[in-house]
């Protein structure tokens, strides 16, 4: 299922223009990054796969769903979207009735309910929390069970905006773990993020953004290192790459173990 922006453009009822002649193709199964400053434009255009937003201008795809002509209760089966602050999307009495909300708004029967509900709680190491109110958790394990509540809707498509956001170092592998987990499963991920770090060990392609426009978009390691457009952007390369560049190395390596393995590759080279 691909996800098509074709020529949008969007303005809020505010009179600001937040995106202007955006086209980008997100294939099925591709994980992409979208960075940038606030203001940018990311949300926005998260906004347009599923039809909380309309283009003001142009078109959005969801496969062969135009998102102006289908609601979003239909294109939430199809696109599941994981809000930057949970507390917008959390409103059941316990974790584990918020987790089997979108199944069974969809009619599952009670027993694959049970089962989406069970798989969503284990992925997110919440298992413990079922029958807690969310509120009465803490600001992230409240975005987990938002994002569990995403998972056991079982959609081809999930939006993450901010997936890491409160999370401590603990909970930010676990959430790499996740979106390898289902990068494995050929789940298509659109994920907005500032943790370009999270970025680059996760996600193969990256899309920049600014001023409500597409500046850059490709391979992870080539965008990565665009410092000129990441500057334009306001976001700072991945500490990694920096180190690289600081090193003398004309490589870009995204993840700690590409830096270890560079590193011994060197260090055996000048032995």
């Amino acid at each position: 299922m691909n996800l098509r922006l074709e020529d949008v453009s969007f303005k809020y009822p505010s009179g600001v223009t937040a995106l202007e002649h955006v086209n980008l193709t997100v294939s099925d199964g591709e994980a992409v990054a979208l960075v940038g400053e606030n203001g940018a434009g990311k949300t926005t255009l998260a906004k347009h796969l599923n039809g909380l937003l309309r283009p003001t201008q142009g078109a959005a795809w969801v496969g062969d769903q135009d998102t102006r002509r289908n609601s979003v209760a239909r294109l939430a089966r199809s696109v599941a979207f994981v809000f930057q602050n949970p507390d917008e999307q959390l409103f059941e009495r316990t974790v584990r009735a918020e987790v089997g909300f979108g199944p069974r708004n969809f009619g599952a029967a009670p027993a694959e309910i049970e089962a989406r509900v069970q798989a969503a709680l284990g992925r997110l190491d919440l298992q413990a929390f079922a029958d807690r109110h969310p509120y009465d958790l803490h600001l992230s394990q409240r975005k987990r069970v938002a994002m569990a509540a995403a998972l056991a809707m079982d959609t081809p498509v999930l939006v993450l905006d901010e997936p890491t956001i409160g999370q401590d170092a603990g909970g930010v592998a676990l959430v790499g773990r996740l979106v390898e987990s289902l990068k494995a499963e050929g789940r298509t991920l659109v994920a907005i993020t500032h943790d370009v770090d999270f970025c680059a060990e996760h996600f193969e392609r990256v899309v920049v953004m600014a001023d409500g426009r597409i500046l850059s978009d490709g391979p992870a390691g080539q965008v990565l290192a665009q410092t000129q457009v990441l500057a334009e952007a306001a976001v700072e390369r991945p500490q990694l790459i920096r180190l690289a560049e600081a090193l003398g190395w004309s490589e870009t390596p995204l993840s700690v173990d590409a830096f270890v393995d560079l590193l011994a590759l060197r260090q055996k080279e000048g032995s």
